[in-house]
């Protein structure tokens, strides 16, 4: 199928309408064709051999990857860059990070950076419905899919609600099945809101990405079945391994 009869395809494939294409982008469109044929997980030549074969800069060739690295399309491995598998589909409804990672046959996991009280201030009181110094469990994870490190997620909830979290939760497992099903406490209500950030140096370093790639940021909170609140959750996904979907019906 040509670009013109994709919808999915951006407008003339990204050529300007003066017809003038950039040099990196030309290189770009190359690489795409080599990264279909070498398939996932293929070794790319390196930037000194690429751009002797397409004639061009360095620099322009690795502008070219930079791209392609946003995108999600190579990945770094060691000192070379590889095609990178698929991103991860995550849809936006009250189904766990867990439940979605498997949905396409991943095997998801977590490390536990930190469980800790710490005492709410205005605005997260005022989120989770107690008041301004009363404590909180603060979780922060580092999100797993086939042990690729794919996120961060810091987790926050009254500790009145769970007083033993540190003592009954397994930390590298899904805390909402912890809460649906040891607890009696599944979410039934979720807002979520979705944004584009650059990751902090420590966020960058606990993910192992580069600084400058994009992140997609989600903060949720959820109420349970009587409509108290629950928790609040703020997730930082890698912008190249991840999208989400949503389904409305009218």
């Amino acid at each position: 199928m040509s670009d013109a009869a994709d919808s999915r395809a951006p407008i003339r494939a990204g050529i300007p309408e003066h017809g003038r294409v950039p040099k990196y982008f030309a290189v770009k469109t190359r690489l795409e064709g080599m990264l279909d044929d070498l398939g996932e997980g293929g070794l790319l030549p390196t930037e000194r051999e690429l751009a002797a074969d397409f004639a061009v800069a360095r620099e322009t060739v690795r502008q070219a990857l930079r791209e392609l690295l946003i995108q999600g399309r190579v990945r770094r491995k060691g000192r070379g860059t590889v095609v990178a598998g698929p991103k991860l589909v995550q849809p936006l409804s009250t189904a766990s990070y867990t439940e979605g990672v498997r949905r396409q046959g991943r095997v998801p996991g977590r490390n536990l950076i930190g469980l800790e009280q710490l005492e709410a201030d205005p605005t997260l009181a005022a989120e989770l419905r107690i008041e301004t110094g009363d404590p909180v469990w603060h979780m922060e994870r580092v999100l797993l899919a086939d042990e690729e490190r794919v996120g961060l997620e810091s987790t926050y909830l009254s500790v009145a609600r769970l007083p033993h979290l540190a003592r009954d939760f397994a930390p590298d497992t899904s805390f909402y099945a912890f809460l649906s099903e040891r607890m009696g406490l599944a979410p039934t209500v979720v807002d979520e809101r979705i944004e584009t950030v650059l990751a902090t140096p420590r966020e960058a370093l606990l993910i192992g990405t580069p600084p400058a790639l994009p992140m997609l940021l989600l903060h949720r909170s959820s109420k349970d079945a009587s409509g108290v609140p629950l928790e609040r959750v703020r997730s930082l996904y890698r912008g190249d391994r991840f999208s989400f979907t949503v389904h409305l019906d009218k």
